[in-house]
């Protein structure tokens, strides 16, 4: 039976600095029935600051036609990776890193995604017992920023994501260019390089709610089951981390030279169809410039970019037979030895990811650019579309992480767990961890090879 709480009357009470103040809660299984039903780079001489993010794509490639035959620096480019010429002495290609199922079965578009995250694959994203990988970094890196951590997501679905607290946190994305423009650089927005500042009266007067309600958050945590708890633990880091935002909002920002106010973009067109490649990809060309400068004027220091779902909806236009779809239904085309359309839509998937680099390796930051202060993990959900194999799931790193990273490789795998990635990841970005994953997909190697 459920503990017999009142939405209405469930809330936190205390007393600070002389003042009461009160904090609401989020829904909690204990207030419901058994049903469920009732109720910075500075200038002065700092370091610039590293960013960490993640790119994803939904469905794969096509190995023979992706995988370069050559390892180490000035790897081969095969048709499907063809796209990334212009930014391959950015672009290390990781082949062969398999994901061990540990005798469950290969759940398409989900396994190969939590075990890439998390470190041990599950069968729903809701048995996820773990943060992703891409949280325990934000939350190492992400203290000083407005933002923890932004998530965005090119098709127009907020649900569109991988980053997730636990399996019933996920973290919502950002579904648009116009959306993202005013989450970032609208009203709230303090330009870092401004000659004078002057606080916001309103921000002044808020307090840490937190801390007046400390002892009573301590007593409901030790009341309530171990899901509350996770929900609750999720909540209150919320609620920090918006008193956070509130007092940065008081202090004068260091500047950041690279940092540019930029024009706020054209909104879609109601009858945009984002399932389109061509539009899909113009929205994200967008999201990724504003992204960009958002890093640039530190904003955030993590972010996560969707540009499809993993099993991916994106079609030509023109065609009802969306990308998915072709990888079950369409035959091998036995002059050439591979699905040719699906062989196109892999390539225009590198196309995205290309100018989704170039974005970030246009903006000039110090001695670089803002790629060479950050690191970006890109991967798909499935290796060969046709079957959605999850050995060898496709893996792209970008960036020199501020010097700790040698780009422009390939390295082979070779049957080796692809928690090798995240752990790399979370240990270049100073997450204090020697080993990941668990049972067969546990690890303490990084992958030193693309280590300076």
């Amino acid at each position: 039976m459920a503990q017999d709480f009142s939405r209405r009357g469930f809330m936190l009470k205390g007393i600070l600095g002389g003042a009461s103040v009160t904090l609401g809660l989020p829904i909690l299984d204990a207030m419901l029935n058994e049903n469920g039903t009732a109720f910075a780079a500075t200038l002065g001489g700092a370091p610039l600051p590293v960013r960490f993010g993640t790119w994803f794509w939904g469905c794969g490639m096509i190995p023979a036609r992706f995988e370069p035959k050559s390892d180490g620096a000035n790897y081969d480019l095969p048709p499907q990776l063809a796209p990334i010429e212009p930014v391959r002495q950015h672009v290390s290609v990781l082949t062969g890193f398999d994901v061990m199922l540990d005798g469950k079965g290969n759940l398409p578009h989900i396994s190969g995604n939590t075990a890439a995250r998390t470190g041990a694959p599950a069968d729903t994203w809701q048995a996820i017992e773990g943060p992703t990988f891409d949280m325990l970094i934000a939350d190492q890196i992400g203290g000083g920023s407005y933002f923890r951590s932004l998530e965005l997501s090119a098709d127009g679905n907020p649900r569109t994501s991988h980053s997730f607290r636990n399996g019933s946190s996920m973290n919502a994305t950002i579904p648009s260019a116009a959306e993202l423009y005013q989450r970032i650089f609208g009203p709230d927005f303090r330009d870092p390089n401004a000659a004078s500042f002057t606080p916001d009266p309103k921000f002044i007067v808020r307090r840490s709610v937190l801390s007046g309600v400390s002892e009573q958050r301590a007593a409901l945590l030790a009341r309530v089951g171990s899901a509350d708890r996770a929900r609750l633990d999720q909540y209150f880091t919320s609620v920090r981390e918006m008193e956070g935002k509130l007092a940065l909002q008081l202090q004068k920002p260091p500047p950041a030279e690279a940092c540019v106010r930029p024009d706020a973009p054209a909104p879609l067109r109601a009858s945009a169809d984002l399932t389109d490649f061509e539009t899909r990809k113009a929205n994200h060309k967008l999201m990724a410039e504003l992204l960009a400068m958002a890093l640039a004027c530190n904003q955030t220091r993590a972010f996560n970019m969707n540009f499809s779902t993993a099993a991916s909806d994106l079609r030509t236009a023109g065609d009802t037979t969306g990308y998915h779809q072709t990888t079950h239904e369409e035959l091998i085309d036995r002059s050439v030895g591979y699905q040719r359309v699906v062989d196109s839509f892999a390539v225009r998937n590198m196309e995205a990811w290309a100018e989704f680099v170039a974005a970030m390796a246009a903006i000039r930051e110090g001695d670089g650019s803002l790629l060479d202060n950050m690191l970006i993990v890109a991967h798909s959900d499935v290796s060969y579309a046709k079957n959605h194999d999850v050995a060898g799931i496709p893996v792209m790193l970008a960036g020199r992480a501020g010097g700790k990273v040698k780009p422009g490789l390939h390295v082979r795998g070779a049957g080796e767990p692809i928690t090798r990635v995240g752990l790399t990841a979370q240990q270049l970005m100073g997450v204090p961890v020697d080993s990941w994953g668990t049972d067969a997909m546990r690890t303490n190697r990084p992958i030193n090879e693309i280590i300076a």
